[in-house]
């Protein structure tokens, strides 16, 4: 069984190479920008995900004889047809992992090429799970607010006031995809 991380890497691989083939460099470039810094992806980390996912058929490989000149070529990555399956098969899926904190920003990403009914399940299946945070961040400030310092109160009030802007903002998404399910902006 993979580990969440590798699911999630896989899944952004998949989705990324399903956009068109790429060099690992530019895949790695492209990963970090998707799932953000705070993600940083590592070539150690990236081959053998690559590997793994030609090893069972998903992506195929080819040298691209354009790469560099006296350098050895690049290698291509590109989706296969059963890759196009399984990344069909990985969006569409609606379990708690889509909405939880470590796969929602991953999922997000790829909204563009997730189905509307998945959409919308996904988000308010993660402002379901926000709210029950917010809850719980609030129920633990109310019993602890008069043992904190002025510091750490602080800090608790920005751990709520964060956790409302994103039920706010998942509550726009999901009002703005029941409207128009192309465009995910609030509407003025």
């Amino acid at each position: 069984m993979k580990s969440r991380r590798a699911q999630l890497l896989e899944f952004a691989v998949l989705g990324l190479l399903h956009e068109g083939p790429t060099h690992g460099y530019d895949l790695r470039r492209r990963l970090n920008t998707a799932l953000g810094p705070f993600r940083a992806l590592s070539y150690g980390t990236l081959y053998p995900a690559l590997r793994d996912l030609l090893d069972h058929g998903l992506i195929a490989e080819t040298t691209d004889p354009a790469g560099p000149t006296g350098r050895r070529p690049r290698v291509v990555y590109e989706l296969t047809a059963a890759g196009k399956e399984h990344f069909s098969a990985l969006v569409a899926r609606t379990d708690a992992s889509a909405y939880e904190d470590d796969g929602f920003d991953v999922r997000f990403a790829f909204f563009g090429r997730t189905e509307r009914d998945v959409r919308l399940r996904i988000l308010e299946g993660r402002r379901s799970r926000v709210e029950e945070d917010l809850e719980r961040v609030r129920d633990a400030a109310a019993r602890s607010r008069e043992r904190l310092d002025a510091y750490t109160t602080a800090l608790q009030r920005h751990g709520e006031e964060t956790t409302e802007r994103e039920v706010r903002w998942l509550s726009e998404l999901i009002d703005a995809e029941r409207r128009h399910p192309t465009d995910p902006g609030p509407q003025p």
